[in-house]
C-alpha cells in the first residue's frame, strides 16, 4: 500500500549569523514524513531538533534546501502564507505550556479554534483529555499535568493534519507524562493525523513507527519500529 508523504525536506540547512561567527544549526537534512505517522525526533540538546521542528512548523525559514508541505513549498512561502499554513495545519504543543493565564481552560482551547478552519468542539476535547470538569478553571489552579493536559486539547481543537510537540512531558512526572503520551497516540490513530515529537528521552521513542536521531544539527539515522510499543509500556 502506497504511503502519501506529508512532509519532505531536501538538503534543508538553517545557519544564524552571530556576529562574524556562523552557527550552523541545520545542516543538509533530508527526510519523508508520512501521512499518520507518529515520529520521535531524538537527540541531546544542540542537536538540531528545535531548528527542524520550528521549520517544519513554518516558525522559521530555512536558509538552503527545499521543504514542502503536500504541494506547498514552505522554503518559497512569504509571511502571510506561512502564518496562513500555521494556523490551518499544524498544532504545537511544547515543554512550557504558553497558556493565558487569564483565561479559562475552555477559554484557552476556544481561543485557537477561532483561527481554525475545520476545528472540533472545544468542550468535547476538554471531554477527550479529561478536563471537562475543569473548564472553568484558569491556569493557576491546574497543576502542570492539566495545563499540559489543556495545551494538548489547544492543539488538538484545531484539527491539524500535523501535531508538533516539544518536549512534551519534560516538565513532567513519569505516570503524568505517560497520561500525555497516551493522548498524543490517541490523536494520532483515532484521527488519523501526523504527530512528531521532539525528545532527548531515549524511552519515549519506542512507541513511534519511526525513530529520527539527530546530531550535530544533521539527521544521521532514521529508525522504523517494527512494532510501537503502547504509551503505558514506555518506561523512563
Amino acid at each position: 500500500m502506497e504511503r502519501t508523504v506529508i512532509l519532505e525536506g531536501k538538503n534543508i540547512s538553517r545557519w544564524y549569523q552571530m556576529g562574524e561567527v556562523r552557527v550552523n544549526a541545520l545542516q543538509e537534512t533530508s527526510f519523508q514524513v508520512y501521512a499518520g505517522e507518529f515520529i520521535v525526533v531524538l537527540g541531546p540538546s544542540g542537536s538540531g531538533k528545535s531548528t527542524m521542528l520550528n521549520a517544519i512548523g513554518g516558525m522559521d525559514k530555512i536558509s538552503a534546501g527545499e521543504l514542502f508541505y503536500k504541494d506547498q513549498a514552505l522554503h518559497k512561502a512569504n509571511e502571510r502564507a506561512l502564518t496562513k499554513y500555521r494556523r490551518r495545519a499544524v498544532g504545537f504543543v511544547f515543554q512550557h505550556y504558553n497558556l493565558m493565564s487569564n483565561l479559562t481552560a475552555l477559554e484557552n482551547v476556544s481561543l485557537s479554534v477561532e483561527i481554525a478552519t475545520n476545528p472540533l468542539r472545544p468542550i468535547d476535547v476538554l471531554q477527550e483529555v479529561g478536563l471537562a470538569d475543569r473548564a472553568d478553571h484558569f491556569p493557576s489552579q491546574m497543576s502542570g499535568g492539566e495545563q499540559q493536559r489543556v495545551a494538548i486539547a489547544r492543539a488538538i481543537a484545531k484539527n491539524p493534519e500535523l501535531l508538533l510537540c516539544d518536549e512534551p512531558t519534560g516538565a513532567l512526572d513519569f505516570s503524568t507524562g505517560i497520561q500525555v503520551l497516551k493522548l498524543l497516540r490517541k490523536f494520532n490513530t483515532e484521527y488519523n493525523k501526523t504527530v512528531m515529537v521532539i525528545t532527548h528521552n531515549a524511552s519515549i521513542a519506542e512507541m513511534a513507527d519511526r525513530v529520527f536521531y539527530m546530531k550535530d544539527g544533521k539527521l544521521i539515522d532514521i529508525r522504523v519500529i517494527p512494532q510501537p510499543v503502547s504509551p503505558e509500556e514506555v518506561s523512563w
